[in-house]
């Protein structure tokens, strides 16, 4: 599925260094990321195009969830304009502006001072959902406050 048709005749050569992963669930199970995220130890950043043919956002969603409910470390940026790999200008310099911050953070160093380029659709899905999960529990407390 995510490899796309003319990669066709790689393909082969593909599924003879990995295995078939799309038909063996227990193979696909065994070395996916996806299914040992406890086994995570380093801070991950993932950038993400949320129309990425190849890397479908709903891995990205997934890692990047899992790894925030079990306190690992992540940061996410999904840029809903971008596919596999970064095409406009914008993103990629807002995207390498966040690596930059990240590998400071996390290995030392320096790096510049970062503003978001304008143009850049960089968006925060862990910040959304915890925003949004905030508002709920303001929302149910104005609800039980007009309920006294």
């Amino acid at each position: 599925d995510g490899i796309p048709a003319y990669w066709g005749p790689l393909r082969k050569q593909m599924l003879l260094k990995i295995g078939n992963v799309d038909a063996d669930k227990d193979l696909n199970t065994k070395i996916s990321p996806l299914f040992h995220v406890d086994k995570i130890k380093a801070p991950l950043l993932i950038g993400q195009g949320a129309n990425d043919p190849r890397v479908k956002r709903a891995e990205a969603d997934r890692i990047a969830f899992s790894m925030k409910e079990k306190g690992i470390p992540v940061e996410y940026v999904l840029y809903p304009d971008e596919g596999h790999g970064f095409a406009r200008p914008e993103n990629r310099i807002d995207f390498n502006g966040r690596v930059e911050l990240f590998l400071q953070k996390h290995l030392g160093g320096r790096a510049q001072p970062f503003e978001k380029p304008k143009g850049s659709t960089a968006r925060f899905p862990l910040q959304e959902q915890s925003e949004a999960r905030q508002e709920e529990v303001e929302r149910m407390k104005r609800l039980i406050a007009s309920m006294c």
